[in-house]
């Protein structure tokens, strides 16, 4: 009877982060919110948040364990099916350039917001998480780091913060600076600069099409490449934070993320063209709401008096990382990428 009843109450809380959920993607459809570009996910963490600090006390605690379960366990879900959207071959058709981009960008974006986290004092977790949605793919790729990571939701979603602000403006800015002659870059360059440097796959698609199909296409592909980073970066996190924390507790033990791993098969297997694309599709709709779900259910777990406690700093280190992306991601496009 007990057992059933417990049961019933993580019903109860995975049932109201689906809602939610179901709201967020019906919300993403509007033409206001397409034009910006912003997805269910970001949707869905702002309804969470919404949440949160309004209705959150008024339900019972016993729900905590079915929104929980959904920002952990169907987050690592939504994380391997996410290789669904990806093929090896897709890397082969950007070539060497792109994929020697992407990889300065994420290594040299990782190490420097760790460094620059260390300068302005901030606490570890929302340094490396900000860093991590900045090089990688956004909101998707700090969802990888929480699993990783495993810090207080509101780190989370702080930085995923950081990535919706930085992000919605790198996606109406480079449009504006290229057809401007600011950005001196070939089509060609341009695309491989959009992917390696926007942070969401939205903004990316978002800014390559006001710049064009020729553009859109090669920075999709050039952000893909940056996404399958994610599982190999997750890797050498995992044993970089078992690392620190055994060394402040006497023992680390690596926490291996095997969700990770699920993932780069999952590529493979896409690669191998075995599915039917309408098929394909379908699955990457269910991802997308999984993610979604995921993110809704971090949204909730975030009272805004945290976030006044993280203060600007996060914002500050996420600020000095955009000013990065937009310098050395234009110097080595210029110079890694053929100018056809």
């Amino acid at each position: 009877m007990v057992l059933s009843e417990q049961r019933g109450n993580v019903l109860h809380g995975i049932l109201l982060i689906v809602l939610f959920s179901c709201s967020a993607c019906y919300i993403a459809g509007f033409d206001f919110v397409k034009s910006l570009s912003l997805s269910p996910l970001i949707v869905g963490i702002l309804l969470g948040m919404l949440y949160a600090n309004s209705l959150r006390n008024r339900l019972p605690e016993t729900w905590v364990p079915g929104i929980r379960f959904c920002s952990k366990q169907v987050l690592r879900l939504g994380i391997v099916l996410y290789g669904f959207r990806l093929t090896f071959a897709q890397v082969a058709a950007v070539g060497l350039p792109a994929i020697l981009v992407d990889t300065a960008i994420v290594a040299g974006t990782l190490v420097l917001g760790t460094a620059l986290g260390r300068l302005l004092r901030m606490d570890r977790d929302t340094a490396l998480l900000t860093a991590t949605g900045s090089s990688i793919c956004g909101a998707a790729a700090v969802l990888g780091a929480e699993g990783v990571v495993r810090p207080e939701p509101h780190k989370t979603a702080v930085a995923v913060s950081t990535v919706v602000l930085f992000g919605t403006l790198s996606m109406f800015l480079y449009p504006i600076m290229w057809r401007s002659g600011v950005l001196d870059l070939t089509p060609e360059q341009m695309a491989v600069y959009t992917g390696s440097t926007l942070h969401e796959v939205a903004h990316v698609v978002g800014a390559g099409n006001a710049m064009g199909s020729g553009v859109a296409d090669t920075a999709t592909i050039a952000k893909m490449i940056r996404v399958m980073m994610l599982a190999p970066v997750l890797l050498v996190m995992s044993w970089a934070v078992a690392r620190r924390k055994g060394a402040a507790a006497g023992q680390g033990r690596i926490a291996i993320p095997w969700f990770a791993f699920g993932f780069l098969a999952v590529i493979g297997f896409n690669s191998l063209d075995l599915l039917p694309d309408a098929l394909v599709q379908g699955i990457n709709s269910f991802d997308t709401f999984l993610l979604t779900m995921a993110m809704t259910a971090l949204g909730t777990e975030t009272d805004l008096r945290k976030f006044r406690q993280a203060g600007a700093r996060p914002f500050l280190l996420a600020g000095l990382l955009y000013v990065w992306l937009l310098g050395s991601g234009y110097l080595l496009a210029k110079w890694l990428v053929p100018a056809l």
